[in-house]
């Protein structure tokens, strides 16, 4: 874990609740695709965890959607504002576990941190498909951007309007895979827990306090025993998960 700060180089919406913030600063020790980053807001008294979508070359990316007071105020900062974050937090994906095959399933706000994983993944070799859930076609965001890195993308809505007409699930049972991976609303993990046909992981999303394993706010039970989401997670395997 590091503390430091960053200078926003951009902000700004990608849809009507969803926006982009790059960031310049320190980015080595997020050393993982999956983790994550807590920020400082002045008038707030916790931080804000927010996953981390890219990192490279000291350029930290990330995509959140407004949901409280909180990310509100991120929404309205301006470019050149000074932040300070703590970085290299949560465990991140295990990329070698993958296979040469994998795909990866993302819902919602639950996508940015595939982004970085398909990114990685790609530079490996593997052949990347990329499952993207939205509720209508206004809500999409990086599905381009996915493709761009070579991944083999699909997308669905729950009301029919872009791509597949349906969910993550409707378009995971038509594919070969050799592993998953999963960011997203608990609801999508147990649908994809139904016809899951590999091994994989889930990133799970949970209230925190801290954010790097102090408080035990966000501690859950696995089958090898309490495991803190923050610390130990965000990322479980599919075969530790007590649904």
């Amino acid at each position: 874990m590091k503390k430091e700060i960053y200078i926003i180089e951009e902000n700004y919406p990608l849809t009507a609740s969803v926006y982009k913030m790059v960031l310049r600063g320190d980015t080595s020790a997020i050393t993982r695709p999956g983790q994550f980053v807590d920020i400082k807001l002045a008038g707030f008294f916790l931080r804000r965890p927010i996953s981390v979508c890219d990192a490279r070359e000291g350029r930290l990316t990330l995509i959140y959607k407004v949901v409280g007071d909180g990310t509100r105020a991120m929404s309205a900062l301006k470019a050149g504002t000074e932040l300070d974050l703590l970085t290299g937090l949560g465990n991140g994906y295990d990329l070698d576990k993958s296979g040469d095959a994998p795909v990866l399933i993302g819902g919602g706000v639950g996508i940015p941190p595939l982004y970085k994983l398909a990114r990685e993944l790609c530079a490996r070799g593997c052949h990347v498909k990329v499952v993207l859930g939205f509720n209508t076609a206004a809500e999409i965001f990086l599905a381009s951007e996915f493709r761009e890195l070579g991944a083999e993308v699909y997308v669905t809505t729950a009301d029919g309007s872009s791509g597949i007409s349906g969910f993550v699930t409707d378009a995971l049972k038509t594919l070969d895979y050799t592993y998953f991976y999963a960011c997203g609303p608990e609801a999508m993990f147990r649908a994809i827990e139904k016809i899951a046909r590999t091994s994989g992981q889930y990133s799970f999303e949970e209230r925190m306090g801290c954010g790097f394993g102090a408080c035990m706010g966000c501690s859950c039970q696995t089958k090898y025993g309490s495991k803190r989401i923050c610390k130990d997670g965000p990322v479980l395997t599919r075969e530790e998960i007590i649904w």
